[in-house]
């Protein structure tokens, strides 16, 4: 049972399944009819809800703050169907969490178990992202708990602080009787992504970056990144959770004399009209 509109759960199935046509699978509608409810709907809001992509349906601006508040009605809906009919017990709920490697392996999913136990109508989906480019999925609603750096919170969202996540500087073992300076100027960094910028904010941090190589090597796994490491073809940096296990086998070392980078960390999410239990649960474990 849904309380939204028919033109809401028309727009909620494209914004999920990226197609008109799988939307009208979804709402067993012709895809007609559901393009008749999304133009609506526009028409209504004076608004573009979606663009044409290769990706398929892509929500604009507009469409992520309205598919937003599509979810947290959802909530609300079921506490409601909860007070009237005792229907929300059987309802099922999904929260996305999407943060870097380090700390959701170290310690959102570990912490968040207690609360999949305690809420047995809770579905999660963790997903790992090391780029920056979490806060879009945050944006888009593809994801309702994000860990991202602090300056990247938007004023519209709510945050904790977390400990902040502490960076060190790492190159192959083979290196450890080298200079740093000829490491710098020799050597080229290796980075999850063009936009990822944390090794340049350590080699900024403490002086370094002038002497830094500017090209870099791209690989968006942890493993992949560290294999490259410890064959020699380049440096970086890595959490000190993350580089931790490999320091003591000996396939990296540290490099800087082993100084720490501290990066602020957040928590964030988009303000509900009324907090689900669940969903402070979740708040209140992470943090």
């Amino acid at each position: 049972m849904s309380l939204l509109s028919p033109p809401l759960e028309a727009f909620v199935a494209i914004a999920e399944t990226k197609t008109v046509h799988g939307a009208a699978l979804a709402i067993g509608l012709t895809q007609t009819g559901v393009t008749q409810r999304i133009r609506a709907l526009e028409s209504q809001l004076s608004a573009t809800l979606f663009i044409r992509s290769r990706r398929g349906m892509m929500l604009t601006p507009e469409g992520e703050a309205l598919y937003r508040y599509c979810q947290a009605a959802t909530d609300l809906e079921g506490l409601a169907l909860s007070q009237i009919t005792g229907a929300a017990k059987k309802t099922s709920v999904r929260v996305q969490i999407i943060g870097p490697t380090s700390v959701m392996t170290s310690r959102v999913v570990p912490r968040c178990a207690s609360v999949m136990q305690k809420f047995g109508n809770l579905f999660m989906g963790f997903e790992v992202m090391d780029e920056e480019s979490r806060v879009d999925k945050l944006r888009s609603g593809e994801a309702q708990l994000a860990l991202i750096s602090h300056k990247s919170v938007a004023k519209e969202m709510e945050s904790k602080r977390l400990k902040p996540e502490h960076y060190v500087l790492v190159g192959s073992n083979k290196w450890r009787t080298r200079k740093l300076n000829e490491i710098l100027e020799t050597e080229k960094i290796i980075d999850f992504n063009s936009s990822d910028d944390m090794s340049f904010s350590y080699l900024k941090s403490f002086g370094l970056l002038a002497r830094a190589k500017t090209e870099r090597h791209y690989v968006n796994n942890n493993d992949a990144l560290i294999h490259l490491l410890k064959l020699g073809i380049g440096y970086g940096v890595l959490t000190r959770e993350v580089a931790e296990p490999y320091l003591k086998r000996g396939d990296i070392v540290l490099l800087n004399g082993g100084k720490v980078f501290e990066s602020p960390i957040a928590l964030a999410w988009y303000p509900r009209p009324q907090m689900p239990a669940y969903f402070q649960a979740l708040v209140d474990a992470i943090v």
